[in-house]
């Protein structure tokens, strides 16, 4: 035990009182073999919907448990930051609220690389709940499918991360979180690695139109980190897209019609997105809240 190396995890949550103690849960139901959780920090911000006192019930069975509200909300970023300027490890994991770890090894396969010193940064594969069956479903396991196989070829972070923390911290009025962390830590000589095997499950929009709203504000972000810092973006590869999509269809089997809607889907929300930046319209710090993802 004196030997393992200490890591804290944060969640950043904002009215997920239907998910936050299956995320909660999901964590302390880990077991971790040459690593030792340090804390757990839920940094809620702003919410109004009882997840404060949901963090609190659990507080009771989990000491080394720890929620910091923030009155107001203030973005992603600062809750991040929050949780950073708060934590006591150099080793960090961050775990979205509305996601929980799929089995007890999965955190141990998120952590498993920074046994290497040169490890700065691993992300997680996450695997949507969604039923295949329907159109939106399909899509957000179109879009995470192809996630997974470009990051086998080169990592693209998101979902669950793991990180040296090297002082970076985020500003507030941008909504790039992973891609920035993954940015400074490669400027410093640090490697980005995928773990395919730290899988945790998420929740996708139930509609088309959800679906294209958080998919456009994700491309908007990727779209600003990309033009203001010429930061290479994995997903936005197109030598790599179609390999991925080759494989994804392998994987989800060959659904023509719900191919085409999920792709042109993806293709509308990706203009959009670039419009958005072209036109200088600003990044969205502040999401307004895609309720069909909430039914972990």
């Amino acid at each position: 035990m004196n030997n393992s190396i200490p890591v804290s995890l944060g969640i950043c949550a904002y009215n997920e009182v239907a998910n936050i103690e299956k995320a909660v849960r999901s964590v302390f139901e880990q077991t971790l073999d040459g690593f030792v959780l340090k804390e757990v920090i839920v940094v809620s911000s702003g919410s109004t919907d009882g997840t404060d006192d949901a963090v609190k019930t659990l507080k009771n069975e989990f000491g080394n448990l720890t929620l910091i509200r923030q009155e107001k909300r203030e973005g992603k970023n600062s809750a991040i930051n929050c949780f950073l300027n708060s934590k006591n490890t150099d080793l960090v994991t961050m775990l979205n609220a509305d996601t929980v770890f799929c089995d007890e090894h999965c955190f141990q396969k998120l952590l498993e690389p920074f046994l290497d010193s040169e490890t700065g940064i691993v992300g997680g594969h996450p695997i949507p709940t969604n039923d295949k069956k329907t159109v939106a479903g399909f899509a957000s396991h179109m879009i995470w499918t192809m996630h997974h196989h470009i990051s086998l070829v080169q990592p693209k972070i998101g979902e669950i991360i793991a990180f040296r923390d090297i002082g970076t911290r985020l500003s507030v009025n941008t909504q790039s979180d992973e891609d920035t962390l993954k940015m400074r830590l490669e400027e410093k000589g640090y490697k980005s690695v995928y773990a395919p095997e730290a899988k945790v499950f998420n929740r996708g929009p139930e509609t088309l139109k959800d679906f294209m709203k958080q998919r456009t504000r994700v491309n908007i972000g990727e779209c600003y980190i990309k033009r203001e810092h010429d930061f290479a973006i994995p997903t936005w590869n197109m030598r790599m897209l179609y390999p991925a999509l080759i494989d994804t269809v392998k994987d989800l089997g060959f659904s023509p019609v719900k191919l085409i809607i999920s792709t042109m889907a993806e293709m509308y929300s990706r203009v959009k997105a670039s419009l958005h930046v072209r036109f200088g319209k600003g990044d969205i710090r502040i999401w307004e809240q895609v309720k069909t993802t909430k039914k972990l």
